[in-house]
């Protein structure tokens, strides 16, 4: 993947050349097999380009076709080449050294504006129509890779990542109010559901799923596609014929996304996500004579494991079981000696260029991307999104609408063999599923309660920006009661608030190292075909996540794929990382709360910081991981060394 820049001019005198310079300078932190600029009237355009597909060393981004008087930078792996090829009708001795890029322009040149539609993969590219004098450009359908644009009365600049265009002139930090509130005010990962804005007020986004055209100095932009469920479910005869179906639309996606000149990883857990990745991918790159080199993290060795017996920190059993049965994988165990989440704060604040919240797992993520980054391996595989696609399965929520349609018969006899399964008396699944179905006859499952969490927002932020009004209709961990998992699954492929945050984090990930990571989970070809099928055969016969069990008969082991006691659980040991640290932290964030004159004054609730602080002790203790207080903490800290670099 590679980032791109650009600036077009209103003036078509202006000379866009020392400009288009300055944000390339700023990308050299980044790796690169090549860096080009192209030059036209009032428009110049940039590429940093890392060679990733067998076809993108014949790339010379930023491209100009002279014949159509088109130019184009891109930062694409498109996925359905085969399909285009037939679509677009190319010549069967071109189609091998064709590139990304040019298969753009030409779906461009048949289809318009409308050409995204056409297009699967990670993708953010713009077009430059000499004819037209008019500036396209789109993000994917999912956000993979992300596009920042700054558009003033006299020029529109863009780039893949934010700190070029501080290289223009005139061009400040301001801080964007509205976006902090919202990252403070939100208890999950989730940054913000400002899908255009940024941190800063003067650099806007563009959204997944949107194209943008700038002609006459005027903006137009237009979402080109949705995730949607299809208005007719698929009907298939037989559990079989799902299962098949679904192998052949996974295949295809997971065989697109192996597509190297260079190694291939994954980053594998002992869960049915990654598992099942890997178990696709390893028979088509055995094929190829590659292996697939699995990074997979795993606590320290003088961890002692506070979980509960159905929590599993260290998955390696899991994961081994998988390797052995799979074959043709490499496996790395990860333990990053030393790694906590303290020491690398400024770090992935330079990469993040902004405040972040995966705290917990911060440094070995970066962690595997350093380590395939030494392998030289080129594309690094996960089932991050799975969850909500291929593995999605909620027995309890199933359970709890069949009890509010009344229908009695087959949840009686769904029950009943969950039971079996799980060894659990019906008289104690009924209640708890009554809860589900009727919440509001009872506050057990108000947990995310706004009143019950300790807030880092300070009270006139919150009131000024009216931040609690505007996050109200959102899952965003701020309702009374918890979506139940088919809301929530709605939610996660339909509001472009959690592409957009998946995306901008895998982009800045991914760039660092030259390493791109590529996720058949949300594939749009599996998603729109998850999406589609009966609710029955994601849970039936007392099985939870049935469809990814059945399918994968053969390709997990019954170790993993027939697991239902214990579940992996990430970051329950970064308290144990970081309690070495700790007295550092708690003098860092006491020494900016007691100062009047600090940046994050009238930001941050400094008296909540102090009351988590005083509830947390002169130590947290390991089994605290989760515990919001600490997360508060470390939140607050991020969040004042980033406005430390700004101000």
């Amino acid at each position: 993947m590679s980032p791109i820049t650009g600036i077009l001019y209103n003036d078509p005198a202006a000379d866009s050349y020392e400009s288009v310079q300055a944000m390339m300078c700023s990308l050299r932190k980044y790796p690169a097999d090549a860096a080009r600029t192209w030059h036209g009237d009032s428009i110049s355009l940039g590429c940093h380009a890392q060679w990733i597909t067998p076809e993108s060393v014949y790339d010379m981004l930023p491209y100009y076709d002279e014949r159509y008087r088109l130019a184009i930078t891109a930062d694409a792996i498109i996925d359905n080449r085969q399909q285009l090829f037939e679509q677009l009708q190319v010549d069967y001795a071109k189609r091998q050294r064709i590139t990304d890029s040019e298969l753009i322009l030409m779906a461009y040149r048949r289809w318009g504006d409308q050409a995204p539609r056409y297009l699967i993969g990670d993708y953010a590219f713009v077009i430059w129509d000499a004819d037209k004098r008019r500036l396209f450009g789109a993000r994917d359908l999912l956000g993979n890779r992300t596009l920042y644009y700054h558009q003033t009365p006299r020029h529109f600049a863009f780039c893949t990542v934010v700190e070029p265009l501080f290289q223009l002139p005139g061009m400040n930090k301001q801080l964007n109010e509205s976006w902090l509130a919202e990252f403070l005010a939100i208890p999950i990962i989730m940054d913000s559901i400002d899908v255009h804005g940024t941190v800063y007020k003067e650099v806007k986004m563009l959204p997944p799923a949107h194209t943008f055209t700038l002609e006459d100095g005027r903006m137009h932009l237009s979402q080109f596609d949705s995730l949607d469920s299809p208005d007719g479910q698929l009907k298939l005869k037989s559990n079989d014929e799902y299962e098949e179906a679904f192998r052949d639309v996974f295949q295809e996606a997971v065989h697109a996304k192996l597509r190297t000149y260079r190694q291939v990883g994954i980053s594998l857990s002992g869960g049915l996500d990654s598992g099942t990745v890997v178990s696709f991918a390893a028979s088509p790159l055995r094929e190829a004579g590659k292996p697939i080199r699995a990074y997979s993290y795993v606590p320290p060795s003088d961890f002692t494991d506070w979980t509960s017996r159905s929590w599993v920190p260290d998955e390696t059993p899991f994961i081994r079981a998988v390797a052995q049965h799979v074959g043709n994988i490499q496996e790395n165990y990860l333990d990053f000696p030393g790694g906590n989440s303290f020491e690398d704060v400024d770090d992935i604040l330079d990469m993040m260029e902004a405040p972040y919240k995966f705290i917990e797992n911060s440094f070995w993520l970066k962690g595997i991307l350093e380590q395939a980054q030494r392998d030289k391996v080129g594309i690094v595989l996960s089932g991050a999104r799975g969850n909500y696609s291929i593995s999605w399965g909620p027995a309890y929520d199933y359970y709890a609408r069949l009890l509010k349609r009344f229908n009695w018969m087959r949840l009686h006899k769904e029950l009943k063999q969950y039971g079996h399964i799980h060894s659990r008396r019906r008289s104690r699944i009924l209640p708890e599923v009554a809860r589900m179905a009727f919440p509001f006859l009872t506050r057990s499952l108000s947990r995310y309660n706004r009143s019950d969490r300790p807030q880092l927002i300070h009270p006139e932020l919150a009131a000024r920006t009216n931040i609690y009004s505007r996050l109200k209709r959102h899952n965003v961990g701020l309702r009374q009661y918890e979506m139940d998992e088919f809301e929530a699954r709605d939610y996660q492929f339909n509001q472009l608030a959690v592409s957009n945050h998946n995306g901008a984090s895998s982009t800045k990930l991914s760039l660092r190292y030259g390493v791109a990571e590529r996720d058949p989970t949300s594939d749009p070809r599996v998603v729109r075909f998850c999406l589609s099928i009966p609710t029955e055969q994601y849970v039936q016969n007392g099985v939870n996540r049935s469809l990814i069990r059945r399918a994968t008969e053969g390709y997990l082991p019954d170790k993993v794929r027939l697991n239902h006691r214990q579940y992996g659980i990430q970051g329950a040991d970064w308290i144990h990382r970081i309690r070495p640290f700790w007295g550092a932290v708690a003098e860092e964030v006491m020494r900016f709360a007691e100062d009047k004159n600090s940046a994050v004054q009238g930001l941050l609730h400094i008296d909540q910081i102090r009351a988590s602080l005083e509830r947390i002790g002169p130590m947290p203790q390991a089994e605290q991981a989760y515990d919001p207080h600490v997360k508060l903490v470390m939140q607050s800290l991020i969040v004042a060394r980033f406005m430390n670099k700004i101000v």
